[in-house]
Order: structure tokens, then sequence, then C-alpha cells
């Protein structure tokens, strides 16, 4: 458990902080990771990255909204900021996806490899818009921002990828089988 003598301690540079907090966060920051880039390598590159500025810079955290969202923060950025050397955010526009008229809301459930495999599918704009508004929070504002894009184009990128994603678990659900003793998650497309 997170407490303020470990933050402290952490903020002091002290070895056994650092241990600590890297144990307690290294697994979910690493799904965070994974939910942003497509190479399990490379998400852990930008995950253990992101520790080390975590640490590096743990005085800039002034004690405002809890650790773990600012550490979320730090790990996030570090891995746009290796999408964008990576891979382009651009819009990737196909006559296809111009097309995609799926604008009614889906609920369905997938296991966690499922949706890590079709979030692994959308262009890297797409999966960076949808991770940040649909699973991190973000404000389209704040994306716009963080993805130096204006907010429109947030928008635009959440609607096409929502839309490529509800075709392809539509898709999905004509085809599979179901799988018992899987984790499921409840996912509004």
């Amino acid at each position: 458990m997170i407490t303020t003598e470990l933050i402290a301690a952490l903020q002091n540079g002290d070895a056994k902080a650092q241990k600590a907090i890297y144990e307690l966060y290294a697994g979910k920051m690493l799904g965070v990771c994974l939910r942003y880039l497509k190479n399990e390598m490379d998400a852990e590159e930008v995950m253990i990255t992101g520790m080390v500025k975590v640490f590096q810079n743990a005085k800039q955290y002034e004690g405002k909204g809890n650790f773990e969202g600012w550490l979320r923060r730090v790990i996030v950025n570090e891995a746009l900021m290796f999408l964008r050397k990576k891979e382009p955010l651009h819009l990737a526009v196909e006559k296809e996806h111009l097309q995609l008229a799926a604008q009614e809301q889906a609920d369905t459930a997938l296991n966690e490899a499922e949706l890590l495999a079709l979030l692994h599918e959308l262009p890297a704009g797409y999966r960076a818009v949808f991770n940040l508004y649909a699973i991190e929070g973000y404000s389209h504002k704040e994306i716009a921002e963080m993805l130096q894009i204006n907010e429109g184009t947030s928008k635009s990128q959440l609607s096409k990828a929502r839309a490529l994603l509800q075709k392809w678990v539509t898709a999905q659900e004509k085809f599979s089988i179901e799988k018992n003793g899987t984790a499921q998650y409840r996912f509004a497309l």
C-alpha cells in the first residue's frame, strides 16, 4: 500500500522506496502500456523508461490527487512519446472508415485478450485517442493538448475508432465460440 512515508522516501531517492513502488505498480503500468503499443517488448521498455522518469521526477508529485494517477499519467505520456516515434499518429483515412455509420451503442462482453487484440488492430491515432478517452478518462481538450491535434480531430478519431471496434465485435460475435473460465469485461463501444 502506498503511504505518505513511502512517497517521501521515493522523493528523497531511496532505492528501497523505488523498488517498492516498482513492485507495486509495474504490472498495472505494463497493462497500460500494452493498450497503446502492439509489441510486448516495446511496452515493457516504455514501462521501465516511464518508471525511471517517475523515480527521477518524484519531487514533482505535490500530493494533489492520488499517486497512482500521477504515475499513470507519466506512463501514458511516455507511451505516447514512443508511439510518435514509432507509429505516426495521423489519421489513417480509408474509404471503408469514412463509410462506417455504426453510431448505435453496443454493449458487449469481451475478455481481456480479445479487447487487447481488437485495440491493436486500430490505426495508432485511433488507438491512442480511444485509450485516452474511453479507458483513461481524459477529455477531448486534454487529448488534443497531449497529442498536439485539435479537439475536433480527437472527437473524429474516437468516433471512427468506436465504429471500427463495433464492426469488428459484431463480426467476431458471429463466429465466436463461447469460452468458459475467462474473465469478461463489460465494455460500451
